[in-house]
């Protein structure tokens, strides 16, 4: 896709997951309710997909930072989970 290359808006960075997404979801059901104009449409595709990435992003980053509990004899630890 050709808007990987752009960086992600500050404003739509600031946006926590569940607020992205829930305005990602809003985009989606107002393109295809089809009441849009093209350029519109072009405009919330593009919102669209920033947001997107940012989703992908924050849960990234969430799923690196979860950590597994490792028993080593009579002690315990964690260390980051493999993400795979």
């Amino acid at each position: 896709m050709a808007d990987t290359d752009q960086t992600i808006p500050e404003d739509i960075q600031a946006l926590s997951f569940e607020d992205a997404l829930a305005e990602l979801e809003t985009l989606v059901q107002k393109l295809e309710s089809g009441q849009v104009s093209l350029e519109e449409s072009i405009d919330m595709y593009t919102r669209g997909t920033h947001l997107k990435q940012h989703c992908e992003a924050r849960l990234a980053n969430a799923q690196a930072r979860i950590e597994k509990v490792v028993v080593s004899g009579d002690y315990l630890s964690t260390e980051p989970a493999s993400i795979d």
